[in-house]
């Protein structure tokens, strides 16, 4: 994946190029000389061309210095037409009057055309967003790509006939060329803006905005939710709800997602529960009327607070993870009616943390997610032993204990990959360098170890792809809407409706058999870096003997398996006390910055005899996760039945209270209000 600096010469060498060949046209057409204006005009065309198809991201930086592709194109032909005026005094001006009128009449239309796109994408914004809902009442059509979702596009595609036409003339001598050129743009412009105008009528728009929330509230009242997963966030932070997708699909009810940005519609995952994206705050409090009861918070934001206001509904904290971080005892916890955490050490952790969560508010109910990770089955049976690094990132509060890849990853890769019966799994947290680049830095750097280090091992068996590649396939069949890549939201919603029954169990079996697959497939020993959705961190726990990671919530999760585990101690303390002051680190081989202690950690792993901290992970995962029986998804669902039930006794109670209060304001015979009476003293 190349780097922001790894792309700076190829930037340069585009941005030269282009201004090179504009450069040489605008002598070309000043002098004039033909061949040189041919030229230039063609290598303006083609770097434009590399662009489009190579570097998208480069045309964003033109526009931000007042060269988009408008203003390109204009000067472009511009400067045909100063050639063709200067070409030689046996052309009159008025030759070439109308070809340049034609030509302003194609940029007016196409000024046009944008304006009356915008204005189609208004009528094609509507306030709430669908996914696995059938919204076909809302009257949804295909966006058309060039005229709505890529309008940077539509100027060279229209106006290209134009220019080569112009370009001919000027080559020819023959202004029938340019004329043709200009007619040809001319009649795509005419076409695209009639294919906008009708899209204005009354009966090819979509449906109202008031259409709409109608049909809202009847879809509410039709589907009858019960419990929601809330989720509002920016697009790297997607996984923090995707890892209660498959428990919340499990849960008695009827369950539904609630989103607030509209971009976060499609990176939620695979999943069968319908989603609501609702980004205005007046559309969310519609939720109110609905029968949903319950919803399940996996993260804080901003617009959480919006949705705390309605009083029909009870809300749970779930987190997205749980660590001996102070971040998971954020005092915002104390907003819901409820926190639901994992096992006994959470709940000690809130109570030390004196953070305003009462003790009877908070719910032990273990992890679903971790239903699918293999429990330890002994020792490594095979030529390596894996081990799965996978650390953290360095957080908002800038505590240099929070990651080890700054301070200490580059040593533990190193002192792993020396070892010649290792297979390293490398896996970054996602948020990686947002924050200091210092770790996104030292995170290049372990990849370039990595891939130095597979290089020298020639001598792995080749996997197989080949099933692998039919397992991909009919994965991405299962999960993949086929949508093209410029559809707007509205295209979406037309096709990611209801899914196809068995979906979810189907997409289950898929992901197993894709798991295997993916597997099979490696290289024995060759070191992977994982950055993709796939495989997860969970599939990663199951293929690993031993776990290498810092003070987080992957520690947690890991305790799932029983297996082996060290934690790295970038934080300056001293061991036992950075063993007293993080719980989870009890079970752990404590590893310092330098990576002294990885020789000795894998010789436990391989020979169980020498691991000494067998029952300490045990009972620290009962302490982290709960009693095995009954399963973590029992005790979730059963969190949630009893918070829906004290959700229906308050609206109940809420509902006579209003009773009440409309009974003592009814007016008497008269026309006047009689207010209560305070009751006589006996």
């Amino acid at each position: 994946m190349p780097t922001p600096l790894s792309r700076l010469p190829v930037r340069a060498l585009v941005t030269a190029l282009l201004a090179a060949a504009f450069g040489a046209q605008a002598v070309a057409a000043l002098r004039p000389h033909v061949p040189l204006l041919i030229a230039a005009t063609i290598a303006s065309l083609a770097v434009e061309g590399v662009l489009y198809r190579w570097h998208r991201g480069m045309l964003s930086l033109f526009a931000k210095s007042h060269a988009d592709i408008t203003v390109r194109h204009v000067l472009r032909d511009l400067l045909l037409v100063v050639a063709l005026l200067r070409l030689g005094e046996q052309h009159r001006e008025t030759v070439y009057t109308p070809l340049v009128a034609g030509l302003l009449a194609f940029y007016a239309l196409n000024c046009a055309i944008q304006a009356v796109s915008v204005l189609v994408r208004r009528t094609r914004t509507l306030p709430v967003v669908t996914r696995n809902i059938d919204a076909s009442a809302l009257r949804l059509t295909p966006a058309p790509r060039l005229l709505l979702r890529r309008p940077g596009d539509r100027l060279p595609a229209f106006g290209l006939p134009a220019t080569v036409g112009l370009l001919a003339t000027a080559a020819t001598d023959d202004p029938r060329c340019a004329a043709l050129g200009i007619a040809l743009s001319l009649g795509l412009a005419l076409v695209g803006l009639y294919d906008l105008l009708v899209r204005l009528l009354p009966s090819r728009r979509p449906a109202s905005e008031r259409e709409t929330l109608a049909w809202l509230d009847a879809w509410l009242a039709e589907y009858r939710p019960t419990v929601g997963l809330y989720f509002s966030g920016g697009a790297s932070s997607a996984y923090q709800a995707n890892m209660w997708l498959e428990p919340l699909a499990q849960l008695d009810g009827r369950p539904l997602i609630v989103l607030r940005e509209r971009f976060m519609v499609q990176k939620i995952g695979p999943t069968d529960v319908p989603i609501l994206c609702l980004p205005k705050v007046s559309t969310l409090m519609r939720l109110e009327q609905s029968t949903l009861q319950v919803l399940i918070h996996p993260s804080n934001s901003g617009k959480t607070s919006q949705v705390l206001r309605i009083p029909t509904l009870k809300h749970t904290f779930v987190n997205h993870g749980e660590s001996d971080k102070l971040s998971s005892c954020n005092p915002y916890a104390k907003a819901y009616d409820e926190v639901w955490v994992a096992g006994p050490a959470a709940r000690e952790r809130y109570a030390a943390a004196e953070v305003g969560v009462e003790d009877k508010d908070v719910v032990e109910i273990g992890r679903p997610q971790l239903d699918t990770v293999r429990p330890y089955a002994g020792a490594p049976t095979g030529t390596y032993t894996t081990v799965l690094y996978a650390p953290t990132w360095e957080g908002w509060d800038g505590n240099p204990g929070n990651t080890s890849v700054i301070e200490a990853g580059e040593n533990l890769v190193r002192a792993l990959l020396a070892d010649p019966g290792v297979r390293l799994l490398y896996k970054p947290h996602p948020l990686t360098g947002s924050v200091d680049p210092r770790a996104g830095a030292a995170d290049l750097r372990i990849r370039e170890l990595i891939r130095a280090a597979n290089r020298e091992r020639t001598d792995e068996r080749p996997g197989d792809s080949g099933e692998l590649a039919r397992r991909t396939k009919e994965l991405d069949r299962l999960t993949t809407t086929t949508v093209r890549a410029s559809a707007d939201l509205l295209e979406r919603m037309m096709y990611q409706s209801a899914p196809e029954p068995g979906r979810a169990e189907a997409v289950a079996r898929a992901t197993a058999a894709w798991e295997e697959a993916y597997w099979a497939s490696l290289p024995e020993g060759e070191h992977q870096v994982f950055t993709d959705v796939r495989p997860t961190l969970y599939a990663c726990f199951n293929e690993a003997d031993l776990l290498i990671s810092d003070v987080s919530s992957v520690i947690s999760d890991f305790l799932a398996s029983g297996k082996p585990y060290g934690v790295a101690n970038t934080s300056g303390l001293a061991e036992d006390v950075f063993r007293k002051a993080f719980p989870t680190v009890r079970a752990a081989t404590v590893l310092t910055p330098d990576a002294a202690g990885v020789p000795e950690l894998l010789d436990a792993v391989r020979h169980p005899e020498k691991d000494e901290l067998v029952q300490a992970r045990a009972e620290l995962k009962r302490h982290l996760l709960g009693p095995d029986e009954p399963a973590s998804q029992v005790r979730f669902n059963e969190a949630v039945q009893a918070l829906c039930t004290a959700a229906r006794e308050h609206r109940a109670r809420m509902e006579e209270r209003l009773a009440a209060e409309v009974l003592a304001e009814i007016p008497d015979q008269r026309g006047c209000v009689t207010p209560q009476q305070p009751a006589r003293p006996a």
